[in-house]
């Protein structure tokens, strides 16, 4: 397994770092043995930080710190997203320090290091790596869209969402894996960096593909995936919301994708689209799902992003909601995902 710390520089409790969290709650692709985030919250357990579950995986202030106490870092990952997608001038001064110390680096911005010639050129003298996983595929590896996706038999869910960073691939990740427990084979399709960087074998980055070809690039991963595992379900990763104005999408994991099925998650407290007041206020719950199924789909349960919420008013509102729609309501990290099962187990064919 390659070992591996990841890089938050400061941010490692804001939502920022959902890359970051993502690879602290698992990944198969990595070991990840340690984070680099700050003098605020170093020395403390990144799994306890996180969500109260100790994974024993420290947090470091600085690079040098992680090197001097870890046996082996093999890779750098770079674990926030940050604005625009470009690197602060500190952050680049951290990269240059793990190159020096022989690290490789994973890059999931969308500015590229394998474009910076210094780097480049320090990593070839350290003999390491740059990774820049949000390059976008060569024309000859994309894929346009068919219409194989007809041949698909297994019911195909899409993990949606209110708005960004709700918890989409969270929810998505925790329900494959109650589903693999259960002896269902659950198969997930990725959409984004972290899923890539978590081992997911099917899939693609989104918003690293050209238009053009996204309704493609989704059905090539769902059959692909059908074809080699059989899957009794398959699971869709969401990417922002239908109607987050700086980024929507969605509509392309219905139609495109074929996903008649819809997992919603919504977080109560939200009021605004990213948290931002000018971004405009988040639309009802209920003109939501009127959309999707005006779109053919279906809403099968709701998961409940509980941010801002003591664990009472979570529980009230997952009554309020079941009562309200009738279907299973998850609180994903306070009681697990488990409860979705019946509801699948009803969709077989």
């Amino acid at each position: 397994m390659n070992k591996a710390i990841v890089l938050t520089n400061g941010l490692f409790l804001k939502i920022n770092a959902k890359t970051a969290h993502g690879l602290v709650r698992g990944t198969e692709k990595f070991e990840i043995i340690g984070v680099v985030d700050g003098i605020e919250t170093a020395g403390k357990d990144a799994g306890e930080l996180l969500d109260g579950k100790k994974r024993n995986i420290p947090i470091f202030s600085d690079v040098e710190k992680a090197v001097n106490a870890l046996p082996e870092i093999n890779f750098l990952i770079v674990g926030v997203a940050t604005l625009g997608g470009v690197f602060p001038p500190d952050m680049l001064e951290i990269i240059r320090n793990a190159i020096q110390n022989k690290i490789s680096i994973v890059n999931g911005l969308h500015e590229y290091l394998s474009e910076k010639e210094e780097l480049v050129s320090l990593a070839k003298e350290n003999n390491v790596e740059l990774i820049d996983i949000r390059k976008p595929k060569s024309r000859k590896d994309l894929h346009f869209w068919t219409g194989e996706i007809w041949t698909v038999k297994a019911p195909i869910i899409a993990v949606l969402g209110m708005d960004c960073a709700m918890g989409k691939r969270t929810t998505a990740r925790m329900i494959k894996e109650a589903c693999l427990r259960e002896g269902i084979n659950m198969q997930m399709i990725y959409t984004g960096q972290t899923g890539w960087l978590q081992g997911g074998k099917y899939g693609f980055i989104f918003d690293s593909t050209l238009n053009d070809f996204v309704s493609g690039e989704i059905e090539h991963a769902i059959v692909s995936c059908w074809k080699e595992t059989k899957a009794d379900f398959i699971l869709l990763e969401g990417q922002s919301s239908l109607r987050n104005p700086s980024g929507p999408c969605g509509f392309e994991f219905l139609i495109s994708g074929h996903a008649k099925n819809v997992i919603l998650v919504h977080a109560p407290k939200r009021q605004y689209f990213d948290n931002e007041e000018h971004f405009g206020e988040i639309p009802s719950l209920a003109s939501e799902i009127e959309i999707i199924s005006k779109l053919g789909s279906k809403v099968i349960a709701l998961a409940l992003n509980t941010e801002g919420c003591t664990f009472e008013e979570s529980k009230f509102y997952q009554e309020h909601y079941q009562n309200l729609l009738n279907i299973p309501v998850l609180l994903p990290i306070e009681e697990g995902v488990e409860k979705i099962i019946p509801t699948l187990n009803a969709l077989k064919p």
